[in-house]
């Protein structure tokens, strides 16, 4: 793994679990464009790695991420941002293959909610505030918080959070179906670990396909998603972890997967 400046990466923090720590303790891990582009690569490599099943990204107590680097954008004109081209960097995360788990405490705002939402499951800290406060800066949510949150709570709520720049608690967000649930901050990063380890038992190659066709239900139609979900449970049954899960079932086993 490269050196980083504001990301800690430990690729085995638990059997097959690696652990992304964003580390701007004094910005409230504002995610400036080093930040990000360091985020991408650790997941790339992370990606590419047999011993790692699952992923976890975490910021601290404090916050997960309050938000995007402003400073790094007040001055830039509309031409400038798009050659600065930051979006092709929340591109690539978003195409990570394995399961990614957000584990957020404190602050989820701006592009910390987005980053959160990214992943395919968030546990909480019961302190954790999720919140797109873009429009009272004069700007609005740009990588992806007017889509994920609006399919996560529905139109109205996430309406009002984006046109309002209001906060949700993290009761809130558990009540509207946008994180998977809240535990007490001394524990959700062993909960958010927790919840790592029982999907890193599962086979690789069927979490892979499991997660792309979970994915494919927000991108288009029934049919179509049907159609996908078929293919990719065919698919499973290409691979040695279908005869060793289905063999062990049948010989009242625990399976042994390997991701082949």
């Amino acid at each position: 793994m490269h050196t980083t400046e504001f990301i800690l990466v430990t690729p085995q923090a638990q059997p097959h679990v690696a652990h992304i720590q964003l580390n701007r303790p004094k910005e409230l891990n504002a995610l400036n464009l080093q930040l990000m582009g360091e985020l991408r690569d650790a997941l790339k490599i992370l990606d590419e790695d047999d011993a790692v099943r699952v992923i976890v990204i975490s910021g601290n107590e404090r916050a997960f991420a309050a938000g995007a680097d402003i400073k790094q954008m007040a001055g830039k004109t509309a031409i400038d941002m798009l050659h600065i081209d930051q979006f092709s960097t929340w591109d690539q995360i978003r195409k990570t293959k394995k399961p990614l788990i957000a584990a957020v405490s404190g602050f989820a705002l701006g592009g910390g909610c987005e980053l959160a939402m990214t992943c395919d499951m968030i546990v909480a800290s019961e302190t954790a505030v999720f919140g797109q406060p873009e429009i009272k800066i004069g700007v609005m949510p740009g990588a992806g918080g007017t889509q994920r949150l609006t399919r996560a709570i529905g139109k109205a709520k996430a309406m009002e959070m984006v046109l309002t720049g209001k906060f949700m608690t993290a009761t809130e967000a558990e009540k509207h179906g946008l994180i998977n649930r809240i535990v007490p901050v001394e524990l959700y990063l062993d909960e958010a670990f927790k919840l790592a380890a029982e999907i890193a038992e599962m086979s690789p190659v069927a979490a892979r396909l499991a997660k792309e066709a979970v994915n494919r239900a927000f991108e288009t139609h029934l049919d179509e998603g049907l159609y996908f979900e078929r293919k990719n449970f065919y698919l499973c049954f290409a691979s040695e972890d279908q005869t060793e899960g289905m063999n062990a079932f049948v010989e009242k086993r625990k399976p042994a997967f390997k991701g082949k």
